[in-house]
């Protein structure tokens, strides 16, 4: 509300007074009403039914880019895509699709059958396709597990073999989380560890020269369906190395029971004596397995717009605008894929927040040091491939970028609360967020690393200083209960005027802000840099890349730099394994332990390098 002088000269009329100030009143909560409506116009609109939740790759997200490259458009804002358009094209992996020719036969001295898709096997959405024919071997768990003295391939060689293995993990690897006061066994919550992921097996697998995976869920018996995951639903690779499906369970007991055994019996005998019971099944039996699996690939776009100032400096903002879909890997509510999941908070209501700063700032007459580009994101779901392939190949020039504010979910502020993450991403910001935040009625809660889950990431491996604005997650994350009309539009307008606080000094201080070289680079989850397993000391690029893992960034003093790793090195090998794909860097990693000296290999411009890494405990 504007302030009203409490000292009035003393010939202003009162009547004046008493007309003027209902009146200022009146203009500021229309004002205030008017800010809300059209933040939550561009939510219902990226959030409605029609939009099909903005899934990778689909029309929907194409009309959601020209929706926000229109809004920047009419606000004034220079095209700061490619070619003088608002838009960045580039290419991505969206999923894939069962192809045509997927087929099991058997081959058994009674004869060969053929398995029904979808009845009798399915394949899993990250296999390799091709044919494969052989002999089968049954691999318990398909695991390795060092740290407990495990190992279904210990004195076993599976090379050009094709293994059976069970899904999940011994009882004993894993412990339980159980509820307060009651010990019963269904009462209790199974915590997996990283043997039980199916990428794991395939790892495991593959890196002992087996030609195919066939996984069977010996604890869907009994319960009524079939028990086959549904085709695209788990989350991994595009490309695991390996063909791999599952099997009906009542298919593999028919295996198994040729060799005198059973599920049931090998899972007891695993659990009784925690030791494998890996063992070939009867000669006569032969597998020949054919797996089409096609990944799907769509382009997309990233939305700049463009404000100037009066150098080429600048500050980003961004959000991304797309989301789920109608599901798929990543929805929290496998039961309802195939339903809208409509992103209101994720991530509409981060993009509503930045298309109502560039309407205000666009208004404004002044020129401040520093411009603002404001930037939305394609493929943030799947993997940050939007923002990682703008700092790969910015539409500005990246070292003129001072900072980067990042808005995603920040439509359900709960409690009065606002996340404000990556304050210690450059020495100013903590007493900058909390100047601006003093004069909020909004508390707080602020961190100094940077969160690893949204496209702030991408500019944090670039040393740019950033902070993520985020108002905490929810029962509708990922769910198609993210609807719009949970969104918060009066709170979210306020934590706008926090956004613009901080805005307004980063635009104007004379010295832009400095990277603190100490900054918790943020990964993701497990990868390198932060969260699971030793410390490497790499920021792992978000981008694709075709065999192996390029690093973004090397910490200095890390084991990586000490060992002479550096940015932009492509990770193609791990202790003589191949390293395909991120997934493959997590699980070597999170099968390490500080102090242990791995060899990795690396390709730097063009050639082939090698070097012996030492891990070390987290900083």
């Amino acid at each position: 509300m504007a302030r009203v002088p409490t000292r009035l000269p003393v010939f202003f009329p009162i009547a004046a007074l008493l007309v003027v100030a209902p009146s200022l009143v009146a203009t500021e909560e229309r004002s205030a009403e008017d800010a809300v409506e059209r933040y939550m116009e561009h939510v219902r609109f990226l959030a409605a039914p029609e939009m099909r939740g903005r899934g990778a790759g689909t029309e929907e997200l194409d009309l959601a880019a020209e929706y926000i490259a229109n809004r920047f458009r009419s606000h004034g804002l220079e095209a700061a895509g490619d070619d003088g358009t608002y838009l960045q094209r580039f290419e991505l992996t969206t999923g894939a699709k069962m192809g045509e020719s997927n087929s099991l036969r058997v081959d058994r001295i009674s004869g060969a059958t053929e398995l029904e898709l979808g009845d009798d096997f399915v394949p899993i959405n990250f296999s390799t396709s091709g044919k494969v024919e052989g002999e089968v071997v049954f691999a318990g768990y398909g695991a390795t597990a060092d740290e407990l003295g495990y190992d279904d391939f210990f004195h076993f060689d599976v090379r050009d073999k094709i293994v059976l293995v069970l899904r999940y993990e011994p009882e004993f690897f894993g412990d339980r989380d159980e509820e307060e006061g009651n010990t019963e066994r269904r009462n209790r919550r199974r915590r997996y560890t990283r043997h039980a992921n199916l990428i794991s097996k395939a790892i495991q697998a593959r890196n002992r020269g087996a030609k195919a995976v066939l996984l069977v869920d010996s604890r869907s018996r009994g319960r009524g369906g079939d028990g086959l995951i549904r085709f695209g639903s788990i989350s991994g690779p595009s490309d695991a190395g390996i063909p791999m499906v599952q099997v009906h369970s009542a298919v593999a007991e028919k295996w198994l029971r040729g060799s005198g055994r059973s599920l049931r019996l090998l899972e007891r005998d695993i659990e009784a004596s925690k030791r494998p019971q890996t063992f070939a099944l009867a000669s006569s039996l032969r597998v020949s397995l054919e797996v089409d699996v096609e990944h799907k690939k769509a382009a997309v776009s990233n939305v700049a717009g463009y404000l100037p100032g009066a150098t080429d400096e600048y500050l980003v903002v961004g959000a991304h605008y797309d989301h789920l879909g109608l599901g798929g890997q990543g929805s929290l509510s496998p039961s309802r894929v195939g339903d809208i999941h409509p992103g209101a908070d994720d991530n509409a209501s981060g993009v509503a927040a930045i298309l109502e700063l560039a309407r205000d700032y666009a208004s404004r007459p002044e020129k401040p040091r520093r411009g603002m580009l404001f930037l939305a994101f394609a493929g943030e779901e799947i993997g940050l491939l939007g923002s990682s392939h703008w700092v790969e190949q910015p539409t500005l020039p990246l070292e003129n970028a001072v900072a980067m504010l990042n808005f995603d979910m920040v439509g359900r502020i709960q409690d009065s609360r606002l996340f404000v993450g990556g304050l210690g991403t450059a020495e100013e910001f903590e007493a900058l967020v909390g100047r601006v935040a003093s004069q909020s009625s909004l508390r707080i809660d602020s961190a100094r690393r940077a969160s690893s889950s949204s496209d702030h990431t991408s500019f944090a491996a670039k040393k740019i200083p950033v902070l993520f604005f985020f108002s905490g997650l929810h029962s509708d994350y990922h769910k198609p209960g993210d609807t719009a009309d949970k969104i918060n539009g009066a709170e979210a307008v306020e934590l706008l005027g926090i956004a613009r606080g901080v805005v307004d000094e980063l635009r104007t201080a004379p010295d832009r802000p400095v990277f603190a070289a100490s900054a918790p680079i943020p990964s993701p989850g497990g990868s390198g840099g932060g969260g699971y397993g030793p410390w490497f000391g790499s920021v792992p690029d978000f981008g694709e890349v075709p065999n192996g893992v390029r690093f973004a960034d090397v910490r200095a003093g890390s084991p990586a730099s000490k060992a002479g790793l550096e940015a932009g090195d492509i990770l193609t090998h791990w202790n003589g394994d191949p390293v395909q794909n991120l997934h493959d860097f997590t699980f070597f990693l999170g099968g390490s332990e500080a102090g242990e000296t791995v060899s990795v290999k690396v390709l730097r411009d063009g050639k082939e390098l090698a070097a012996e890494v030492t891990l070390a405990e987290r900083p």
